[in-house]
């Protein structure tokens, strides 16, 4: 595991990165595997990687597993990609919708200020 100097920047990193709350990243999950006749249940909605970063949100940063620090570097290396969280442009496209939804699967929401 990464030592604690390391730990904190990426608490940091990943919650500056991760901008929705658990319970709207939990309804969002939900929602995005909802089907016409039937809806998953809540422990099992969305992807993996994002019940993951749910789980993250849900910890303190003393009970996170070496796991969760490998989740936690992935979506801050996605979203950094993706995004450029001084300049982030409103969706107006088919694509940016595309790209919003892919964050939003990850717990960041590039409408939220």
């Amino acid at each position: 595991m990464a030592d604690a100097l390391e730990t904190e920047a990426l608490w940091e990193d990943f919650h500056r990165v991760v901008n929705m709350t658990s319970a709207e990243l939990a309804a969002w999950l939900r929602v995005r595997d909802a089907e016409e006749r039937s809806e998953p249940l809540p422990d099992e909605a969305g992807s993996a990687t994002g019940r993951h970063v749910l789980a993250i949100l849900q910890k303190r940063r003393t009970d996170l597993t070496d796991d969760d620090v490998r989740v936690m570097y992935k979506v801050v290396d996605t979203v950094d990609d993706l995004v450029d969280l001084d300049d982030e442009p409103e969706p107006e496209r088919p694509d940016d919708t595309r790209r919003r939804h892919r964050l939003m699967t990850l717990g960041h929401d590039p409408l939220k200020p």
